[in-house]
């Protein structure tokens, strides 16, 4: 069953398109993520979705009611955490939740039960204004807001951004449990490692989607064999492997670089050469090590948006 449906949907801002013609669907019960750097049109797309915005061209439907014509009772069925935290600053953590379960005419203990998980981590701090709250935990009682009135899909727009790698894992695995409860969850991230936790992810760069599919045959589907080297010389290799005719592809990932080639990387008499048909190239003699690689969502991100920027 279909949760959300989006048809070809724009949206422009003056001469920025920020959204291109995007369609997609979102089954029931699922986790879909949005994977995309800022400025991609992650955030635009969600308020459209929530209700708050209007496209330009194009309609969607959440749980099979129309975003324009039905939005006061899509507005009771969601929950929508946006990227800035937006809850009253100078009430506590218990104001809060029992002013957005007043709102919704319901009670915090008739649906404790969906955020009991995630309030127990936070109700020792329940007296404290949500100001004073860390990134963590400020993020935990967005959460619990949003849940407050039980709804049926769950947006989350950049849920971890600015939050301690402890309490983004934490996150997801509320995230995780909440899916099991039948909520379906539609997340935006920046955090390429966050997509393997999705049922399904967008790839989405300049208001368009490059791609959409499980993580798992996002990642099998990369065309190249993919080698990852380390070096006292970064800078230098980086700039001779971009240099190189034969190589296909090569980026900064953390303390590696992440090259693709053109031809065959081969050891030669214990140098590194590259080969390609009768052409044959050395690379530098300083010391540094191939190894190969599997790739990741961010290695088939970086890829298919060169191909984009090629294709323009």
């Amino acid at each position: 069953m279909i949760a959300l449906s989006a048809n070809n949907i724009n949206k422009t801002y003056g001469k920025v398109q920020a959204l291109k013609d995007l369609s997609f669907e979102v089954n029931k019960g699922e986790i879909y993520g949005i994977i995309g750097p800022d400025g991609a049109g992650k955030t635009t797309l969600f308020r459209i979705l929530t209700t708050l915005l209007l496209a330009d061209d194009g309609n969607a439907t959440v749980d099979g009611l129309d975003v324009v014509k039905d939005y006061k009772q899509i507005r009771n069925i969601i929950g929508y955490m946006p990227g800035k935290f937006s809850l009253y600053q100078d009430l506590t953590v218990e104001e809060n939740l029992n002013f957005f379960a007043t709102v919704f005419n319901t009670t915090i203990q008739e649906n404790y039960y969906l955020i009991e998980d995630i309030y127990k981590q936070i109700e020792p701090f329940k007296k404290r204004r949500a100001g004073k709250l860390s990134g963590g935990m400020k993020q935990k009682l967005a959460l619990s807001c949003a849940l407050i009135h039980k709804p049926t899909v769950l947006f989350l727009d950049e849920p971890t951004t600015g939050v301690d790698p402890v309490s983004r894992k934490e996150f997801w695995e509320m995230l995780i449990k909440l899916k099991a409860q039948g909520i379906t969850i539609i997340a935006s991230t920046p955090y390429m490692d966050e997509a393997t936790l999705c049922d399904r992810i967008a790839l989405i760069q300049d208001g368009e989607f490059m791609q959409v599919d499980t993580p798992q045959n996002v990642i099998a589907g990369y065309p190249d064999t993919l080698w990852a080297v380390q070096t006292d010389q970064m800078p230098r290799l980086l700039k001779e492997l971009r240099n190189n005719p034969l190589v296909k592809s090569a980026y900064s990932f953390g303390e590696s670089i992440h090259v693709t080639f053109n031809g065959e990387l081969r050891m030669d008499n214990g140098e590194w050469i590259i080969i390609k048909e009768n052409n044959h190239f050395q690379l530098s003699t300083f010391n540094f090590q191939f190894n190969k690689i599997t790739p990741t969502v961010e290695d088939c991100f970086m890829l298919l948006s060169k191909n984009q920027n090629n294709e323009r």
